[in-house]
């Protein structure tokens, strides 16, 4: 999630367990404790592929947050003995701040590494968008209200009930993706097509319209759109995979650890001379997030792979937003999913 909910989700959990006794400090402790994990984006690494699956890794790792917290709450009690509060609550309350970050992140579809140095799958379970003003606003206004009020017991009461809602909302964006899933599958299967890896993702700043992506098993996949206010059945477009095309790229040390970090959602293009690698998981059709060129071709043809870098991109502006917006009360007219599809080879 972005810096702001960050630090407010810090704010509100650190202002609910300590404010009585620290006051309107423990705000500005918990929103600052909070930032800790995306510090990781100090690091520089020697290309964007790196940059990319390195990000959201050890930083955010439970076991080192959970050592992190130990040692924090030992220095605390060294220098301030007797503070007020128990060292149990001091503790639950560093690693509270500190875990539900990256585990809010795994909330996203970017991928994070919650359970470094494990060599496990990076956990993206989509079920909101990285920005989300219904999760971020009521907390941003629960800590205003802190702040103004001062840590009474009627601000801790209301950091308490912005927390349970925005947890509550995060349940409420599963059980969307879920089902936005069946419903997408279901209308496929209808058609007589036979989907294996599907999953749903929130389009942006909102949970109730869902872009939905499967792969049919035959090197192709279907973009669909399905709202939670539909009537009738999602629309979808077929497009490819090329996985014959991502074959040159086979062994290639970055384009492993991408398809790792990607549970291997990925797109192959030939633009040109160049092999061009798109995450499928964020963006829309044709307006992907983050796509790399990988390789080059040389003049006998043959595929050289290269050092990454980022290939421009149309990410898709205020005229698409406007048309999601308006999707997701009205399926009718349907998103342009095949005109937007067109840019993926430009």
């Amino acid at each position: 999630m972005d810096s702001v909910t960050q630090a407010v989700l810090g704010a509100g959990i650190q202002g609910a367990m300590l404010g009585r006794v620290q006051g309107r400090r423990a705000l500005f402790y918990g929103a600052a404790l909070a930032t800790v994990p995306d510090l990781d984006v100090l690091m520089s690494y020697p290309d964007p592929v790196s940059l990319m699956t390195y990000h959201r890794g050890f930083s955010h790792s439970v076991f080192v947050l959970t050592a992190v917290a130990i040692v924090l709450a030992w220095l605390i009690r060294k220098f301030r003995p007797n503070p007020g509060y128990s060292g149990r609550r001091l503790f639950l309350t560093l690693w509270l701040v500190l875990v539900t970050h990256p585990i809010l992140d795994s909330f996203t579809v970017y991928g994070t590494q919650l359970f470094w140095p494990l060599a496990l799958t990076p956990e993206s379970w989509s079920a909101v968008f990285i920005i989300d003003p219904v999760y971020t606003v009521p907390l941003l206004l629960g800590v205003l209200f802190a702040f103004a009020a001062g840590m009474t017991l009627t601000a801790r009461r209301v950091l308490v009930a912005t927390l349970a809602f925005s947890t509550a909302y995060l349940g409420f964006g599963l059980a969307g993706r879920m089902a936005a899933e069946q419903r997408v599958r279901d209308a496929l299967q209808g058609q007589g097509i036979t989907v294996g890896e599907l999953r749903a993702i929130p389009m942006p700043f909102n949970t109730l319209v869902w872009r939905v992506i499967a792969k049919d098993g035959n090197g192709s996949y279907y973009e669909a759109v399905s709202s939670l206010f539909d009537r009738g059945p999602p629309e979808w477009v077929r497009l490819p995979l090329n996985p014959e095309t991502g074959r040159a790229l086979a062994g290639v040390p970055l384009h492993e650890r991408l398809r790792w970090f990607t549970d291997d959602w990925l797109r192959y293009d030939v633009v040109g001379d160049a092999l061009v690698v798109s995450d499928l998981r964020m963006g829309m059709a044709g307006h992907y997030t983050f796509r790399f060129k990988m390789a080059q071709r040389a003049p006998d043809g043959a595929w050289a792979a290269v050092t990454p870098s980022v290939w421009p991109s149309d990410r898709g502006g205020w005229n698409e937003f406007k048309l999601v917006l308006a999707r997701i009360l009205d399926a009718q007219p349907p998103l342009p999913l095949a005109q937007w599809a067109e840019q993926a080879t430009k």
